[in-house]
């Protein structure tokens, strides 16, 4: 007997979402094939040097930022790794959450007001000389601020997988630290390496909002930033058009590398981290995983202080009653709301496609159709937002005003983004409710609405709010599409934000990052809260 119907909705709803998906995607394409078809001699004369400078420093700043994220936390998981009983440990482990729900244009705001030209330590770092941290520099310490803790989790799971009876037995020999390192710890962190490393590498290479605010000019600007440039400066669609295929090109052969490594791509804000007992560490190798452990923390830490003491700095009574504050307040809220609506929606609707195609295959090979619906979501991240955004900008502004739909482009483009991160949060809910109930509602004929509603909805309430408020909060800080469809009618606090810094109103614009911030901390602090109790 077959364990779903041959008429499922959830089948129809997932052929659904994956045509919404298609569609977003390839109308971007279209929109790029059609304006190189219609100029193909610009989009080729774009190949010149300054293009091959951008390539170049693309690839040159993810693989520095790669370097200096990846190598310093293989020491910082280890030392964390080698003392479960840290004071401090498990707030460590949060704080280096934060990082993955601070938005880039507010983690930039913190950098600057630490290492810019009137930061905190400009006097440390050269006074009045100093000329402020723009440039490689600034995205390189961007960059490592926020994947530096990411990779030490991640690095730290590794470890955690370590079993058991391996320090049993090391402790039982007399292994030292040294051989210890060697024989058990370095494998595992040597088999997490090319994924871990993949991953950072790929977000750093998709990075957008941290180069436009920090890049400092010509000759720190990366593919996507160069896209934006030349669309809204100096509306140069055929260079655009290059450009962006070069970009989706570059985006690709990292995304399939990735894959043959087997990384994570969405990442994870709420990796389990397990404590373990280790051989005992001496006051030399304890005395030197602190510092190090210390020096992770205020590097991470700093930032955020930062931008907490320059936003209580402002003056945010005066911001409060600014009718435009309050209007991209609103707008963003709302955005973000059905953003995340539409995101949850379509990613419950691909996993119980997946379920119920996989139920009613049984045995065999998977077919297209469900291949589609458990990687289609996966497929968004070979194409950056700010691709998209260029490719239905071109493929617009000649049948309607492209800013007038900037509402419509940011709810579906950030939606279909933050799919991967919301279907991570419920796919497991979701397939341990239907191995209890399938069955059951196959022989009472309960499908659709009423099995969602009736049956499935206790299991998945949880789950559905964890990814809702992961969603919510990417949609809050994301500066890609609205960066290319904003306008005055239409801004979100982002766009705002990087409007006040653009006319040096540098104390609005910490304002309003630490308003943008504790928003979207306190989403993803719900949304872990929610996923834990789930887990429990």
């Amino acid at each position: 007997m077959q364990l779903a119907p041959r008429s499922d909705p959830r089948i129809t709803a997932g052929i659904a979402a994956l045509g919404a998906i298609t569609l977003l995607i390839g109308g971007a394409f279209a929109g790029l094939v059609i304006e190189g078809a219609h100029d193909f001699s610009g989009a080729a004369s774009a190949f010149d040097p300054y293009l091959l400078r951008v390539v170049r420093f693309t690839l040159w700043q993810a693989l520095l930022s790669t370097l200096l994220s990846v190598v310093p936390a293989l020491f910082v998981a280890r030392a964390l790794a080698r003392h479960p009983r840290f004071p401090g440990r498990g707030l460590i482990l949060q704080l280096f959450a934060l990082p993955l729900a601070l938005p880039a244009i507010v983690a930039a705001l913190g950098i600057l007001a630490l290492y810019g030209s009137a930061g905190y330590f400009a006097g440390l770092l050269g006074g009045r000389d100093w000329p402020g941290i723009y440039g490689l520099s600034g995205i390189l310490v961007a960059h490592v601020f926020f994947n530096l803790p990411l990779a030490t989790r991640l690095f730290l799971e590794a470890l955690g997988t370590v079993p058991a009876n391996h320090w049993r037995l090391a402790s039982q020999l007399g292994m030292g630290v040294r051989h210890a390192f060697r024989l058990i710890e370095w494998p595992a962190l040597r088999a997490a390496l090319p994924g871990v490393a993949g991953l950072v590498f790929m977000l750093c290479i998709t990075s957008f909002t941290i180069v436009l605010t920090l890049g400092g000019g010509p000759a720190a600007t990366t593919l996507e930033v160069a896209i934006y440039q030349a669309l809204r400066f100096d509306f140069d669609p055929a260079r655009a058009v290059t450009l962006t295929l070069l970009q989706i090109a570059l985006t690709f052969a990292v995304v399939l590398a990735l894959t043959r490594l087997g990384a994570n791509t969405a990442g994870d804000a709420n990796l389990p981290v397990a404590a373990r007992r280790y051989l005992s560490a001496s006051p030399t190798e304890t005395l030197l995983n602190a510092a190090l452990i210390v020096l992770a923390l205020l590097f991470v830490a700093g930032p955020m202080a930062a931008t907490v003491a320059a936003g209580l700095g402002a003056d945010l009574g005066r911001l409060a009653g600014e009718g435009a504050v309050r209007q991209a307040t609103l707008t963003s809220v709302v955005l973000a709301f059905l953003s995340a609506s539409l995101a949850v929606t379509m990613s419950l609707a691909l996993i119980a496609a997946r379920r119920a195609l996989a139920l009613k295959r049984r045995a065999g090979r998977k077919t297209l159709l469900e291949h589609a619906a458990d990687t289609g979501a996966g497929f968004v991240l070979v194409v950056p937002p700010i691709v998209v955004g260029a490719g239905w900008f071109l493929l617009l502004r000649t049948v309607s005003d492209v800013f007038a739909i900037a509402p419509l482009m940011v709810v579906t483009v950030n939606a279909v983004m933050a799919m991967p991160f919301a279907i991570r949060a419920i796919r497991p809910a979701y397939d341990a409710a239907s191995e209890r109930h399938e069955r059951l509602c196959l022989l009472l004929g309960i499908s659709g609405w009423n099995r969602l509603s009736l049956i499935d909805w206790p299991s998945l309430r949880r789950p559905l709010a964890t990814g809702f408020a992961f969603a919510m909060a990417l949609s809050l800080g994301d500066l890609g599409v609205i960066a290319l469809f904003g306008s005055d009618s239409v801004q979100t606090l982002p766009y705002l934000l990087l409007a006040r810094m653009g006319s040096y109103r540098t104390a609005d614009a910490a304002g309003l990052a630490l308003l943008l911030g504790l928003v979207c901390l306190a989403l993803v602090l719900a949304a872990d809260r929610l996923g834990r109790g789930e887990r429990s």
